[in-house]
């Protein structure tokens, strides 16, 4: 296979290799005590390997697929050895990835024919969702676009205060109301602003109370309905926002809020202080919804856009 031929050598691909440095050397901490003494892929390196991905958190049904990808290289070339299966790994799981056609993106941008482009964050309290609102305005004005937000997460006061210095802090306008007020009209007049000033980009913040409570659903389903009035086919992106390191916990909150909403996109924050960096590969497979962005460190450049093939290289590299 030729996915790795690329050479990666951006201050990105940098940041990224630090970013998965836990998930990278725990990972291969397992893996060599799993192979040491074995000269060839057998059944017992695999049962190993089956064992460490679970793990790593990159799930039993995923983990499954690799396994079984494998198996079917060690038939046809009857003999692997275990020095091989970084790169067997490397290349299996990004085919995985790309029958899902999944993470191809390299930089941030949207549809030029969408204007103004919505965004929705949602996800639970705690994941870094505003933080990530920040740093992705940061990099579409980086990138050329005029941006605006709003800040719809009228039940926690920090949370609009919160919104309120990453806008200062990027230079791009707020559009919020005072703490208690309807969700739905904050994203009703940031709308109504950002068309009237011609903007590229609107992202709008929600509440992330407990992924598990109707009420929460049901809130944003009146927030899309609403900001329908103004835009027909907003939000163009309901994108969920989950924290890589809960691992697990991650997973269910993805099966919760994209069985109640219509999510079809991801990010994935916190990935640096976390050994669990599998848990992107498993989400990235199970779902069959991109994942758009990784968080891989706490600097304001650190969110990047997800490329399956770099996240790869870089994991297993």
């Amino acid at each position: 296979m030729s996915f790795f031929k690329k050479l990666f050598t951006s201050d990105k691909k940098e940041s990224l290799d630090k970013g998965l440095e836990k998930s990278k050397t725990s990972f291969f901490t397992k893996l060599s005590k799993a192979v040491a003494g074995k000269s060839k892929v057998d059944d017992e390196v695999l049962d190993n390997l089956e064992e460490i991905l679970v793990s790593s958190d990159v799930g039993v049904s995923t983990t499954l697929k690799i396994i079984e990808r494998i198996e079917k290289r060690v038939a046809v070339d009857k003999f692997l050895g275990t020095e091989e299966l970084n790169q067997i790994l490397r290349e299996e799981i990004a085919g995985l990835l790309s029958e899902n056609n999944l993470g191809n993106a390299t930089e941030f941008e949207v549809p030029i024919n969408k204007k103004p482009y919505v965004i929705m964050v949602v996800g639970v309290n705690g994941v870094g969702k505003t933080t990530t609102i920040g740093k992705l305005a940061f990099q579409f004005k980086k990138a050329g676009y005029n941006v605006v937000l709003g800040a719809a997460d009228t039940f926690r006061a920090a949370a609009i205060d919160q919104l309120q210095i990453w806008a200062d802090r990027v230079g791009v306008p707020l559009v919020k109301q005072q703490m208690g007020s309807d969700p739905a009209s904050v994203a009703f007049d940031t709308l109504q602003s950002a068309v009237a000033q011609n903007a590229d980009i609107v992202i709008i913040d929600t509440a992330g109370r407990l992924h598990n409570k109707v009420g929460l659903m049901n809130e944003l389903a009146k927030v899309k309905k609403v900001m329908q009035k103004v835009i027909a086919d907003a939000p163009n992106d309901v994108l969920l926002v989950l924290d890589g390191s809960t691992g697990q916990n991650a997973f269910e909150q993805a099966k919760q809020f994209t069985a109640a909403t219509e999510v079809n996109c991801l990010a994935v924050t916190k990935l640096d202080g976390t050994a669990k960096g599998g848990v992107v590969i498993g989400i990235s497979d199970q779902f069959k919804i991109p994942v758009k962005y990784i968080g891989v460190g706490e600097g304001i450049e650190d969110l990047q856009v997800f490329n399956k093939f770099e996240f790869v290289d870089s994991f297993f590299k």
